[in-house]
């Protein structure tokens, strides 16, 4: 029997610092909720606003995938494998931790900020070499359509991970609708609205807000207004 979860906008874990505001769907840091751990391999999707001129200092990472993808600004990356890169709306960035490696993150602008996702994926392979990896996407491709940016395979579209995961960005016309068709029928489906209102399935969704299926092979997708999104599938 399919199995839905959604995490309205703004029942998300809420961290503001001031020069950091961060909204956590998932239990991060110090927001802690026992029901809002992951969905499956999926463990961190944070909503993220860096003032000018902050950002992350050094810091470690193992064994997880991490992606970043901008909405807004400039983020810039140095790492430990000697990677400097500054990154923009329309780039997706993963790193894969592996044995470890340590990077630092800071908003590229003096004075303007930047928002970014941060999603972090549980591995299907421990203790791998540490990577990096970046691509730009083509928007002009998501315009009603599925556009593949994350795979498990280095020859396919997107970047790729250690997990059986597909990402697909998409931007619907109000009243398009189309299904979506799980590349592995043992995964689930993570919807998440950027801007919009759409139906999952007969659930209403809003900007920011979040829905976890499990159980569908096929998902039906309809935008109510002009809407972008992020899928994520992943294994649950």
């Amino acid at each position: 029997m399919a199995k839905y979860t959604l995490h309205k906008a703004d029942s998300r874990g809420d961290a503001n610092h001031g020069w950091l505001h961060s909204r956590h769907t998932f239990s991060f840091a110090g927001y802690y909720n026992a029901e809002r751990m992951n969905f499956g391999a999926l463990r961190v999707l944070n909503d993220d606003y860096v003032a000018g001129g902050m950002g992350f200092g050094r810091h470690p990472h193992s064994n997880m995938e991490i992606i970043s993808i901008p909405l807004e600004g400039e983020l810039a990356h140095n790492d430990s494998m000697g990677t400097g890169s500054v990154i923009k709306k329309g780039d997706i960035q993963v790193m894969s931790a592996g044995t470890g490696i340590e990077h630092s993150e800071y908003n590229h602008s003096e004075t303007n900020p930047v928002r970014f996702l941060q999603i972090w994926l549980i591995p299907n392979k421990q203790n791998v070499e540490p990577r990096y990896d970046q691509l730009s996407i083509d928007f002009d491709k998501t315009k009603n359509n599925f556009l593949q940016i994350l795979s498990p395979e280095k020859d396919d579209d997107g970047v790729w991970i250690h997990q059986n995961a597909w990402f697909h960005w998409a931007d619907f016309s109000a009243g398009y609708e189309r299904e979506y068709v799980l590349k592995d029928k043992h995964n689930g489906l993570y919807v998440f609205v950027l801007k919009g209102d759409v139906e999952v399935s007969g659930h209403k969704l809003e900007s920011r807000d979040g829905l976890g299926i499990v159980g569908e092979e096929h998902v039906t997708i309809k935008a109510d207004t002009q809407a972008e999104f992020l899928l994520m599938e992943v294994p649950v």
